[in-house]
């Protein structure tokens, strides 16, 4: 049986999203932070994907056990799929997320709402130690707002918007964004992942 599984993020929001998202699952979820020592990963990948397994075959190789990494994008039509694989630092190195969001939003000034469309989109890779590896997506398509509104949430939830809740992510709250997100919907697929390496009596 999987006991543990190491989660490689620093993004203490992530963390704490994915740990929400993952609860019902009869498996500890630690995140590589709570060890004094731990993998920092060089997000050079070209695509989520290879960000997402990069991160996951560092951290299951460096703590010799079954490891889950996320990379996440917001992918807007009108900037082309930008800020994507960048989103995180959008706005330069070790930017906020406001200036993440004041840079997005000064690029669509003056755009029209049918033309702001976007969707986010969330890799997670699943790594061994020994290398073997699942890649897993979610997407959720939405709008990106003319201002930020709401103050739930992290990244660019107060600027995007879901049209059926008529609310941005910031303003649904936690229980609504962890049921319906792009992370959501790729962390289903990695319940059903573990479960069946729990089944097959894979172990740590």
């Amino acid at each position: 049986m999987i006991k543990e599984v190491i989660l490689a993020t620093g993004n203490r929001h992530k963390a704490e999203e994915i740990k929400s998202i993952l609860k019902d699952l009869n498996v500890e979820i630690v995140p590589m932070t709570s060890f004094s020592n731990y993998p920092v990963t060089a997000e050079d990948g070209a695509t989520l994907e290879e960000n997402a397994s990069k991160k996951a075959k560092e951290a299951a190789k460096f703590f010799k056990k079954w490891t889950i990494a996320d990379d996440s994008g917001l992918e807007v039509d009108y900037l082309n799929g930008k800020p994507g694989v960048y989103s995180a630092r959008y706005a330069g190195e070790n930017c906020s997320y406001d200036d993440n969001n004041k840079k997005l939003l000064a690029e669509l000034k003056n755009v029209s709402e049918e033309k702001r469309t976007a969707k986010f989109r969330a890799v997670i890779a699943v790594a061994s130690p020994e290398g073997k590896i699942f890649l897993v997506e979610g997407k959720i398509f939405g709008i990106i707002k003319e201002r930020a509104a709401g103050t739930e949430g992290f990244g660019y939830d107060p600027v995007f918007y879901i049209p059926q809740y008529e609310k941005t992510f910031a303003e649904l709250g936690c229980e609504i964004k962890n049921s319906i997100s792009h992370r959501a919907k790729a962390l289903q697929k990695v319940k059903e992942i573990i479960k069946d390496l729990s089944n097959s009596q894979l172990s740590l």
